[in-house]
């Protein structure tokens, strides 16, 4: 009997002790490299997240990937085999997004990514299943932007975008609603994040005369294609993706980027929204928040990204604590059903309605037209 009382007495210390286990979250941004003006917004916004879900305490490590894909697999190694973290937030930019899928479906650990291109949750099979994603679609704010050209009379596109899985993912979106539009791109050129020169590319668009150029890259990296064709002369009209949509960008680009249109996600211009604009509370949450901490007009699209992440981790890890405890394989794939199930979540970019054929789960409140203005950013009705 005094055993038993023993056993039964540790029993009880033990699975105490397992209810109050942290809840490990596993964070990978490019906070440097060329994408670093995407990555510091998204490392400031998981200062912003809770620390507490559901009466569990949350953890949260973060690890800079300095925007290379192997960085970024050894990082998403490291929290789940060293830190036995729950889920991984990250990372900035699809290529790296791409490189940690394996990883993520290898350990059963859910992963949602800051990053755009589709090829990240589609098509679902086994190891995307564990893979979610909050930026926009390219096919979403492709339309957004073909629209645009239409009602504005282009008829012919250049096109340059980064020589990665970003670019192509968006050549072949936009490629396909062009048609549909009766826009002909007339130029496909590629360039490297990390170039300097772009003259060759240049000359080809340039000697085709489109009517307009849309440039497929994110960050400042994007100036340098626009800034080319300005210096020779090109005085059509210049469209870029939502993957610019920073004050960094406006920063670097100066004059040389005044009046390019662009998609975006409600955030970026929140306060002017209309007030009967589906996202504008809860947009204009999460911008007060950031500029709370990080200061006036620091905003950017991109840490709207890691709050929506972190705004289904929150929904789906409360979910998950029902059905199992932190640290464990069990509350792991709660926590991915959680996910896929996740229904009306508002965040800065739009509301998300999760299944298991949809790892977005957005639809099109999440996009509206801007035109940079005076070094601003300008809501197009």
């Amino acid at each position: 009997m005094v055993y038993k009382k023993v056993w039964v007495v540790t029993a009880a210390l033990m699975a105490a002790f397992a209810a109050h286990a942290d809840i490990t979250v596993g964070v990978t941004v490019s906070a440097t490299g060329p994408a670093a003006s995407l990555g510091i917004p998204e490392k400031n916004t998981i200062a912003l997240m809770p620390t507490l879900i559901g009466g569990q305490k949350v953890n949260y490590i973060v690890l800079d990937d300095a925007s290379d894909t192997t960085a970024a697999v050894t990082n998403a190694r490291k929290l789940i085999n060293e830190h036995k973290v729950d889920v991984l937030l990250g990372s900035t930019t699809t290529p790296n997004s791409l490189a940690m899928i394996d990883v993520a479906a290898e350990t059963q650990t859910p992963m949602i990514s800051m990053a755009a291109s589709a090829r990240i949750v589609e098509p679902q099979d086994a190891k995307k299943r564990w893979v979610f994603k909050t930026p926009q679609n390219d096919i979403m704010m492709s339309l957004a932007i073909a629209a645009h050209m239409a009602d504005n009379g282009i008829k012919s596109v250049g096109f340059i975008g980064f020589a990665d899985a970003y670019g192509e993912g968006w050549y072949q979106e936009f490629s396909k609603i062009a048609a549909l539009k009766g826009i002909q791109i007339v130029a496909n050129e590629r360039f490297n994040r990390t170039d300097t020169s772009v003259t060759g590319q240049v000359l080809k668009i340039m000697s085709v005369k489109p009517d307009a150029v849309l440039i497929a890259g994110s960050g400042t990296p994007a100036v340098l294609p626009q800034r080319a064709l300005k210096e020779r002369g090109y005085n059509g009209k210049f469209y870029q993706t939502h993957g610019v949509a920073n004050n960094d960008f406006l920063r670097v680009g100066g004059k040389d980027v005044e009046g390019t249109f662009l998609p975006s996600g409600p955030v970026l211009v929140a306060s002017q929204l209309p007030a009967n604009h589906p996202l504008k509370k809860s947009a204009t949450a999460y911008v007060e928040k950031y500029e709370a901490a990080n200061g006036r007009g620091s905003v950017s699209t991109f840490g709207g990204h890691a709050w929506d992440a972190g705004k289904l981790m929150e929904v789906a890890a409360a979910a998950a604590l029902k059905k199992a405890k932190p640290g464990t394989v069990e509350f792991r794939i709660a926590l991915r059903d959680a996910l896929e199930s996740a229904k009306e979540v508002a965040g800065a970019h739009g509301v998300f309605n999760m299944s298991a054929t949809d790892h977005l789960g957005l639809d099109q409140r999440a996009r509206v037209m801007v035109k940079i203005e005076g070094g601003a950013w300008k809501y197009q009705p």
